[in-house]
């Protein structure tokens, strides 16, 4: 098809050139800057700042409020003066925190179980996901179907059942316990206070957001050609070859942002981490667990209360701090992956 838009000519251009050079500066400033347009830009650009920017003091006061108050000291919470900005600034509550609630200890436990069951609900999801993709089989619709209601089922509904199947663990086969009638354990294994639930969850793709993992990547992995594995078939590339060597690399970006959510929502877990749940003693300490005030802080007094919130919400910020620096160095592969899985608007 022609394109029929008029083209300006070379002597046109000079002539518009000519006459705006004649135009007096003042005709020139009328024109640009008191016509109803400019008024209107101006207009609607202040108006999104001032929205802009009272939609992001409404999201962050609660911030700036948590960490003001966490450099306050008891005699701030009960000076009717101090509003942000402490009296008497102090670190004692960071310190008290960190030492009597063993927050190094708590980080490091946290961080490998977070980095072991986020490296398995990453591979695991992602095989699954590939297998949903790719493969057409009998039943497949309906063990999608069962993928997404993973999603939707509160995992407080199942919270007992998965509890007593972890608190006498055993293997059954036609009523037959393998640990109590076979080997003579009655009662199977204890595996709670281990990391052994929040593993073999994982590794079966049952553990907290595996669900969504699984229909990110199935989504990822519906938009990847067909060509590239019927390529590699042709030069004698087995399934599981092809998968790890051409489909892997090629969901880097994706695995990554998997791989984040999982470290992330593993992290800041406060439900299989309970004592109600997987670690219901004490010899496992997790960051779940330091979220409580030490001993040395005297909280019995008038403005109490409000102190006892701010050391929990202390407790908070110590929590999430390795997070927020884990994210500042990985934003541009967690955009990326969320932009390649297909659920964004």
């Amino acid at each position: 098809m022609e394109n029929t838009a008029p083209k300006i000519k070379k002597e046109t251009k000079n002539k518009i050139r000519v006459e705006f050079e004649r135009t007096s500066r003042w005709q020139r400033f009328k024109l640009k800057y008191l016509s109803v347009n400019f008024l209107a830009t101006v207009l609607f650009k202040i108006f999104r700042f001032a929205l802009l920017v009272g939609i992001s003091f409404v999201i962050l006061y609660p911030f700036f409020t948590k960490i003001s108050s966490s450099f306050m000291s008891p005699e701030d919470f009960v000076d009717a003066t101090v509003k942000l900005i402490p009296k008497y600034p102090t670190l004692n509550t960071y310190k008290q925190i960190i030492i009597e609630n063993h927050y190094f200890k708590a980080m490091f436990n946290t961080a490998l179980l977070s980095l072991i069951c986020g490296i398995i609900q990453t591979f695991i999801c992602c095989l699954i996901g590939y297998g949903f993709a790719k493969y057409k089989f009998k039943g497949s619709k309906l063990l999608f179907a069962f993928v997404v209601l993973t999603m939707i089922v509160p995992h407080q509904t199942l919270k007992y059942s998965m509890f007593l199947k972890f608190r006498y663990f055993d293997i059954g086969i036609f009523g037959w316990g393998i640990f109590a009638d076979v080997f003579g354990k009655q009662g199977g294994f204890n595996l709670t206070d281990t990391y052994i639930p929040l593993i073999m969850l994982s590794l079966f793709g049952l553990a907290f957001k595996n669900g969504l993992y699984i229909f990110m990547m199935r989504q990822f992995f519906r938009g990847v050609p067909d060509e590239l594995e019927e390529s590699a078939y042709i030069d004698g590339s087995g399934v599981f070859r092809t998968f790890i060597q051409i489909i892997l690399p090629l969901s880097i970006p994706m695995m990554i942002t998997i791989f984040l959510f999982a470290f992330s929502w593993q992290w800041t877990d406060n439900f299989y981490t309970s004592t109600s749940m997987f670690f219901p003693g004490r010899s496992q300490v997790l960051l779940s667990k330091i979220v409580t005030i030490p001993k040395t802080l005297d909280v019995t007094y008038a403005g109490g209360n409000m102190f006892s919130a701010a050391i929990r919400n202390t407790c908070a910020l110590l929590i999430l701090a390795p997070l927020i620096i884990v994210y500042l160095f990985c934003q541009r592969y967690l955009i990326q992956g969320i932009e390649r899985s297909g659920i964004t608007g």
